[in-house]
Formats: structure tokens, C-alpha cells, sequence
């Protein structure tokens, strides 16, 4: 049966494209690896949860236990983006790690461990195309744990929030477009007339000497009564 069911603490095929050494001298690396690769992790994850959970699997009594550990970062905010690295002082812990911890969840997530052959400094550190990790650049669905949407669906979509916003600023600018604002109509150039009609200076004079004359007919028909 021992050929059947594959063991737990068995390395991947993965390979770091940026390390210079071959299969063979990987495997040997590996072999003796005291440090873990931890992925899917959430944005929320802290250290001090990871170190908790990890801390399980260490012997003390035995001069092991957790040497550091090494939060992944996005390369342009430097806030986690969802991996560590998990470095024991023996290789037997790193081995018991994979073996019980490995897709086990954390955050409400399962996450994955895999044999690493050694944190170089820059490797905390995103490799995307917006500074996180590769796999979240392309992802599709939509993950609250991992910052939501992918980041190639975020560019898309705010690239479409651009080009609305260009569309609807030709149609403002355009012919045929409503004004906005409603202020501009107010402004008018030149002092403001009125168009109640003023009372010339002659009118005065004139109305004096339609009393005097109404004045004299009443004196006149007073007489001739």
C-alpha cells in the first residue's frame, strides 16, 4: 500500500525560475531544506497566526522550533499579499509541517506548504505585474482574502470607468449638449438697465402749469356765479 498512497511531505515539481541550479541539485537542496514555502493565504493573516500554527509542529526538546519567518509582500505597497516563508532549525519540523498542516485552513483557508530551498533576501516580495503574486494578476473570481478582484479584472475595469468618462465628457462639450451649471446665464456684460420708463425733468414743469390753470378756470366760474 506504501506505493499507492503518495506521502505527505514529498517536495513539489515546482521549480524557482530565478534560481541557477538544476533538477538534480534542487532535489538535493530539498532533501535537507529546513524552510517552507506557505501560499494562499489570506491579506489578513498576520504573523503572530502563522507563528501559532506552525509552532505545532516544532521539538524544543530537540533544539528545533521556529528560527523566522518571512511575511511576502507586495513589491509596490508593502502590505501582505498572501504568502510566507516559515523557516525551522531542522528539517524533521519542516518535514511534520507538510505532513500535518498542509491543506489544513487558516483565515477560512486551506492553505498549501511546499519544501523551499532557502529565503534570499528580495524573495519576500511579489513577482506580478502590480506587485503581488503572478497567480493574482489573471484570477477571474472574486476572492474578499485576496484584495477582491484579480488584478488584470481591476485594470480592465477601471479602464472602462475611463473611457465612460471620456464619452460622457464629449457628449457635455458637443453640439446639441445641455449646459451645466445653470450660473453661466446670469453673467451679462455692461451695467444693467431698467426698463421702467423715467420721468423726464420736462414733466414736472408741465404738471405746475396744468394746476395753475385748473386754478384759474375754478376763480373764473366762482365770478361768474
Amino acid at each position: 500500500m506504501a506505493h499507492i498512497v503518495q506521502s505527505l511531505d514529498l517536495p513539489s515539481n515546482y521549480k524557482d525560475s530565478q534560481s541557477r541550479v538544476d533538477r538534480q541539485r534542487q532535489n538535493e537542496l530539498l532533501a535537507h531544506s529546513t524552510t517552507l514555502y506557505v501560499g494562499n493565504l489570506s491579506f489578513f493573516t498576520t504573523e503572530e497566526q502563522i507563528y501559532e500554527l506552525f509552532a505545532r509542529c516544532t521539538s524544543p526538546e530537540d533544539g528545533g522550533g521556529i528560527k523566522r519567518i518571512i511575511m511576502g509582500l507586495d513589491r509596490n505597497t508593502r502590505t501582505p499579499c498572501g504568502f510566507c516563508f516559515v523557516e525551522y532549525y531542522t528539517h524533521a519540523e519542516a518535514l511534520a509541517s507538510m505532513r500535518y498542516i498542509s491543506g489544513t485552513k487558516l483565515d477560512e483557508r486551506i492553505i498549501r506548504c511546499d519544501l523551499d530551498l532557502g529565503y534570499k533576501e528580495g524573495r519576500q516580495f511579489g513577482r506580478g505585474k502590480s506587485g503581488g503574486q503572478v497567480r493574482d494578476e489573471h484570477r477571474q473570481d472574486y476572492d474578499p482574502g485576496r484584495g477582491g478582484w484579480g488584478a488584470q479584472a481591476q485594470r480592465n475595469e477601471i479602464e472602462r470607468r475611463r473611457q465612460v468618462e471620456e464619452r460622457y465628457a464629449d457628449a457635455q462639450d458637443g453640439p446639441g449638449a445641455v449646459a451645466s451649471g445653470g450660473g453661466e446665464w446670469k453673467q451679462v456684460e455692461g451695467p444693467v438697465t431698467s426698463l421702467k420708463r423715467e420721468r423726464s425733468p420736462d414733466n414736472g414743469d408741465e404738471g405746475e402749469r396744468l394746476a395753475q390753470r385748473t386754478r384759474l378756470d375754478e376763480n373764473s366760474e366762482a365770478e361768474r356765479l
